[in-house]
């Protein structure tokens, strides 16, 4: 079905469910001649993968890439780039006593309504499991926007209720990121938000949190003007992640509350829905991980309100392995405008 395809020009179509064989992705559009290896791909994957601790589940998955097509001695072909990430440690008795009930916040009631059917296996394809195949598909798209001098990096900027640093400011260490489990930009934040998931942890409950998100050396004129304002592209991608509530950009919802001569001096990196050439920014609010072990009320097939409690290995909190599907996500969105605009800007 067509909520499986995301972009234009360089398209990708995800498949898999959680407990599934696999995961994996189809790449379209990629241009020949660039260079790609499982190496590239896995990069960013390991930061995705589970079983990293901190807030993270306890599934343990090696998110090994396999590319089956597109690429010969190193490099893309311009045809289709299949990938397949196995699924190795999944424990699907976990969810045996779910199999007539819906939990609640999650998508088991929405899903059968639609579809008649559905997977309750780790929540099947709406689990946060099928970001995989974004990351994969994400790191193809980063490889080719790093021939174009673009950048991306995003950051844990809010979690479990504690706000870090922003960025430029004396306290912000990019270079901490990856030296935490949280993605936090600030070692000593990164110590306060650890003591809160803990606890949040031991209580048998979940936190949310904010990603920012930071892509430099966009050139101005990606984008269009009306209805697929990159803006609009970008908040549609970000929306697209199952736990996503929410993007600003720029003062975001604080712009409703400031005067025009305070508002026009901040900078987002997009004006009129078109890039203007400075650093696109937003941030992305994630709600908590709904799978929590504290007793919740849950509707079951028949109509019954019953009490629940869900086991199984759950992250206490998303945020810290959403860092790379909002990366992943930004470069889908940022390669397709790419090739749009070079296919819409022709030599005389």
């Amino acid at each position: 079905m067509a909520g499986n395809i995301f972009g234009d020009l360089f398209r990708v179509v995800t498949f898999g469910e959680s407990h599934g064989q696999a995961m994996g992705c189809v790449i379209d559009g990629c241009p020949p001649g660039l260079a790609l290896s499982a190496e590239d791909i896995e990069r960013d994957l390991r930061r995705r993968r589970p079983g990293q601790g901190g807030a993270s589940t306890a599934r343990n998955e090696a998110d090994t890439p396999e590319i089956l097509s597109g690429v010969f001695e190193g490099k893309t072909l311009g045809t289709p780039i299949a990938i397949v990430i196995r699924n190795t440690d999944h424990h699907s008795s976990d969810y045996e006593n779910l199999r007539d009930v819906f939990r609640p916040g999650h998508a088991d009631y929405s899903w059968e309504a639609k579809y008649g059917i559905r997977d309750h296996r780790g929540g099947g394809r709406s689990s946060g499991r099928e970001t995989v195949c974004r990351v994969a598909a994400g790191a193809v798209a980063k490889l080719l926007l790093a021939g174009h001098d673009i950048q991306i990096r995003a950051w844990t900027s809010a979690i479990a209720g504690i706000d870090m640093p922003e960025s430029g400011s004396p306290e912000f260490d990019f270079s901490e990121t990856e030296q935490n489990p949280l993605r936090v930009p600030n070692r000593a934040g990164a110590e306060q938000a650890m003591r809160a998931i803990e606890a949040l942890r031991a209580e048998g409950d979940s936190a949310g949190g904010m990603v920012s998100c930071s892509a430099s050396g966009v050139p101005a004129g990606l984008g269009e003007p009306v209805f697929d304002k990159l803006d609009a592209r970008l908040a549609a991608a970000m929306l697209s992640i199952g736990a996503c509530k929410g993007i600003e950009f720029g003062a975001g919802f604080a712009a409703a509350r400031m005067r025009g001569s305070e508002h026009n001096v901040i900078p987002c990196g997009i004006l009129g829905g078109i890039s203007s050439g400075q650093p696109v920014e937003f941030k992305a609010a994630f709600k908590p991980t709904p799978s929590i072990a504290t007793p919740q009320k849950a509707l079951d097939r028949g109509g019954n309100i019953r009490e629940l409690v869900i086991s199984g290995r759950h992250d206490v909190c998303i945020v810290p392995r959403a860092v790379p599907v909002v990366e992943a996500m930004t470069a889908l969105v940022l390669a397709d405008c790419v090739l749009l605009q070079r296919a819409l800007v022709r030599p005389d």
